[in-house]
């Protein structure tokens, strides 16, 4: 059944108005109706704010590094200390290591640029930071709904944006209602912030709706993939982090390496893999399991245990790549915009402050009785904020990145350790991460090493320790626009690269009478995005799956 026929038999739907709605509730929406409603409890009005997470719990999809600079939550909670944020282990080293296959050259810290030392940050859990601050956005008034995914814009007669639809719930795999369908609510506002994160699917629409990117470079993407393992207690360093540049990845691959030591004997590690990669043999999910064997990692995780495992796309173009950020009716915040800073490997502070201007702007246009207007005063106070500062700084990491290891690391350096990020020049990126693939017959396919269960993994293992579910009945929520495009294109020109850069094994070639046939595993999701965001003809669209569904990260 078609939207239209489910909302004429269904019909009509229930709508809820608030003043200020906010899609996703990770570290900038929540950050954003926090502030909002401490605006507004210092004016002493009341403003009705309302936050959809499509997670089953707040936290629930979130998934970073992570370490952490407390600089916009201090801004935003003076106190947080005292209010018992988990902000616990406070970055003590920082190494930094350019690895060969045996061996690990660690660069003497005074030559470290600014963007690589972390004296003052904390290594957290950001799922559990962002529980915590849903627990403050509560304690304030703002409603909050896990569980119920933003899958369509409302649009007022003026085509200016007026609110969300919910997904509907209880859709059979052929889109038939079940007895269990509910149909999604309308959530009118006056206005709406988007907060979805990396290659956010209505943020997507949005900005090719209103062309908000048509001033920008093209936007780059990475993948991140991330496990937390607890070690042996000789082996725990709490406080100590470690970056890597180098093997495993070629050097004309942008990425890096990151190994985190947390309290209670834990660690995160992880390996960002740019998306602008040429090779379509490279599996990034296989590169990560391969760098955890190098002698230098691999003494750290002997002996320990696997606790949990997660993949996330980031968007790391920088400010060159920002699209705008306001239309009419709301505003992009977060990486859902990409404000994610990737010379520091760090993106919640940005997604705190963003947040909080966005809200700055939104209850100012509530006091004066505006409405579903474009919120000028929240770009014009980022170009006034340290966090436009900051960005400027490192405006030609990316770009210096993607031109290989060697070139990028070098301007890198100047740029950053002899100029302090003041530099006259401003480089550009040229491609977006899908037109970067080259055929299959230009490259040599990859041997990686069979999971040994110990150290290396392999996905489906990967997948269920992710806690990720969909009712298996529901629709596909990964969408083709022409089911021929993987067999007649993919297959054939890229060798089916979608079956390695997917770090969750929901795309395989199968044979159908004697024919290849893509097979769609779409339980097994984790939301990373990556697959709308790398293939190559742009025929993957990602969108949202009922309620609930994905991963849950418990700590990670």
């Amino acid at each position: 059944m078609t939207a239209q026929e489910l909302l004429e038999q269904f019909g009509p739907r229930e709508s809820m108005d608030y003043d200020l709605v906010i899609v996703g509730g990770g570290p900038a929406g929540l950050s954003a109706a926090i502030k909002a409603k401490q605006l507004a409890n210092e004016s002493g009005k009341e403003i009705s704010v309302c936050v959809l997470e499509k997670g089953s719990e707040i936290g629930a999809h979130i998934l970073s590094g992570a370490v952490m600079d407390p600089k916009a939550l201090t801004e935003l909670f003076p106190n947080w200390k005292e209010l018992g944020a988990p902000l616990d282990t406070k970055v003590t080293q920082d190494q930094f290591l350019f690895l060969t296959k045996d061996s690990a050259l660690q660069v003497p810290n005074w030559m470290l640029p600014h963007c690589f030392k972390n004296e003052g940050n904390y290594i957290v859990s950001l799922a559990n930071v962002t529980r915590w601050l849903g627990q403050q956005a509560e304690n304030l008034g703002v409603e909050i709904f896990p569980g119920f995914p933003a899958a369509e814009i409302l649009y007022n007669e003026q085509g200016a944006v007026c609110g969300v639809i919910t997904g509907a719930m209880g859709l059979d795999k052929e889109g038939q209602a079940t007895d269990q369908f509910q149909l999604g609510m309308e959530l009118r506002a006056k206005y709406t912030l988007f907060a979805e994160g990396s290659r956010g699917h209505l943020g997507k629409q949005l900005i090719a709706k209103f062309a908000l990117d048509e001033d920008a470079d093209p936007q780059s993407y990475g993948i991140g993939i991330k496990e937390l393992w607890e070690v042996e207690p000789s082996k725990s360093k709490p406080g100590l982090v470690v970056h890597t540049a180098g093997w495993p990845l070629e050097s004309d691959t942008y990425g890096g390496s990151f190994l985190y030591h947390l309290g209670d004997n834990k660690v995160a590690v992880g390996l960002v893999v740019g998306l602008s990669y040429k090779n379509p043999y490279l599996s990034p999910f296989e590169e990560f399991q391969r760098y955890k064997l190098h002698p230098k990692i691999r003494e750290t995780f002997e002996g320990g245990k696997r606790l949990a495992y997660g993949a996330r796309a980031l968007t790391a173009g920088g400010l060159n790549s920002l699209p705008k950020t306001v239309f009419p009716g709301g505003a992009l915040i977060g990486c859902d915009a990409g404000f994610l800073n990737a010379s520091r490997i760090k993106g919640s502070h940005a997604a705190i402050k963003t947040g909080m201007l966005a809200a700055e702007a939104a209850v100012a246009a509530l006091a004066d009785n505006r409405s579903a207007d474009v919120l000028a005063a929240y770009p014009s106070a980022f170009k006034n904020s340290w966090l436009h500062t900051e960005l400027n700084q490192a405006r030609n990491f990316k770009p210096w990145m993607s031109k290989g290891l060697y070139l990028g690391t070098l301007m890198v350096g100047l740029e950053q350790k002899l100029l302090g990020g003041n530099m006259p020049w401003t480089i550009h990126l040229k491609h977006a991460d899908h037109e970067c693939l080259e055929p299959a017959a230009q490259h040599q396919p990859i041997d990686y090493p069979k999971p040994d269960g110990k150290i290396t993994f392999d996905r489906l293992s990967s997948v269920f320790i992710s806690n990720t579910n969909h009712a298996e009945n529901q629709p596909i929520h990964l969408t083709l626009k022409d089911a021929s495009v993987p067999v007649s294109l993919n297959l054939k020109t890229y060798a089916g690269p979608e079956q390695r850069y997917c770090p969750a094994g929901v795309y395989e070639y199968v044979e159908k009478e004697g024919q290849p046939q893509l097979q769609i595993n779409s339980q097994n999701c984790v939301h990373c995005k990556t697959c709308d965001i790398k293939d190559p003809s742009q025929n993957i669209v990602w969108i949202t799956p009922e309620g609930g569904g994905g991963p849950n990260y418990g700590s990670m």
